[in-house]
């Protein structure tokens, strides 16, 4: 009997249509020979199927279940690919702890302490992982421009602490650009991180362990003429290059996929995972972990993953499997 595969898509975020995207990707490459796959659509306090069969059909919360035709339908696991809140801060994979669904993504605390980018850096650094120097903002902070700079130096680049995709992101080169910066950020997020600018290369790891096995994906260089890399330079950019394998001598390969599997172990990650870089001088400066990394057809890690010869549907099929099992633990 087949078991029932839940992907979960949408989401409360800036993140809402890549997510929606995301998910095609995933429940197209899931073995539809092994699993029954449907779409959930999360969208504030409405929860309902979009396939094409039970379009429209809600969730009942309780249980995170449907019904059909009078016929009560559990989920034997749940793939989260909700991008931003409640899919990547943590808050999902709670209420699926308390109800007993198994799910595929990071649990809860790497979850909530990844999505917080002030907090999951200074935790790395005390691990001995290289990061910028920052300053975290909360609105209604007194906000000393003076003492920011001094701090971060110029140029800089003001970020909402809890996001991704690099919505109400801004590199800043001058005083005068600071403040407008900052309340560009807080349109995202409560909280801003003012971090350090570090020059050098862009390269970024994407990874997983499942079932006793480590799948270390090919690095991939970014090089884009926007001032970083933006929203636009991601998915709409046709001069943004993401070359993969990424043009960089053997050591610093082998240096940069030891550092993403140890910081993986640090933060007890589960899933596939993306991790950003900043070489210099022959460092890798951590910028942030994509724990619900983008899976649409532009998105790096899938790209990865083809160069490494994986087949994406066996590795959905071994993820799959992994989080079912826990639960006959």
């Amino acid at each position: 009997m087949k078991q029932n595969i839940a992907v979960i898509a949408g989401g409360n975020s800036s993140e809402y249509y890549i997510s929606l995207q995301s998910a095609e990707t995933i429940a197209n490459g899931i073995d539809k020979e092994k699993f029954n796959v449907y779409t959930v659509l999360i969208k504030g306090n409405e929860w309902e199927l979009t396939s094409d069969l039970y379009c429209g059909i809600p969730i009942d919360k309780n249980d995170f279940s449907f019904n059909d035709n009078g016929q009560k339908v559990k989920f034997d696991c749940a793939y989260i690919s909700i991008h931003g809140t409640p899919g990547e801060d943590g808050k999902l994979q709670s209420y699926f702890e308390m109800i007993g669904v198994q799910y595929v993504s990071c649990d809860v605390l790497c979850s909530s302490l990844t999505f917080n980018k002030y907090f999951c850096n200074t935790y790395l650094k005390q691990m001995g992982v290289f990061v910028a120097d920052s300053v975290l903002l909360k609105k209604r902070t007194v906000i000393d421009t003076n003492l920011i700079i001094k701090k971060v130096g110029l140029p800089c680049f003001v970020k909402p602490n809890e996001g991704g995709s690099s919505f109400g992101i801004s590199k800043v080169k001058s005083e005068t650009e600071l403040i407008p910066a900052i309340n560009k950020a807080f349109e995202e997020s409560d909280q801003i991180i003012i971090e350090q600018f570090i020059e050098g290369r862009e390269i970024t790891a994407g990874l997983v362990k499942v079932n006793e096995k480590e799948y270390l994906f090919p690095l991939t260089e970014i090089k884009t003429s926007n001032e970083f890399f933006d929203y636009k330079a991601k998915y709409d950019d046709k001069e943004t290059q993401e070359i993969t394998p990424a043009p960089i001598d053997d050591k610093l390969t082998t240096d940069c996929l030891k550092l993403s599997s140890e910081i993986y172990d640090h933060l007890n990650c589960r899933g596939i995972v993306r991790i950003d870089y900043i070489i210099n001088n022959g460092k890798f400066f951590f910028l942030e972990l994509n724990t619900i990394p983008g899976m649409t057809p532009v998105s790096l890690v899938p790209k990865q993953i083809k160069e490494n010869g994986l087949s994406f549907s066996n590795l959905l099929t071994e993820l799959i499997e992994e989080a079912i099992s826990k639960k006959k633990k």
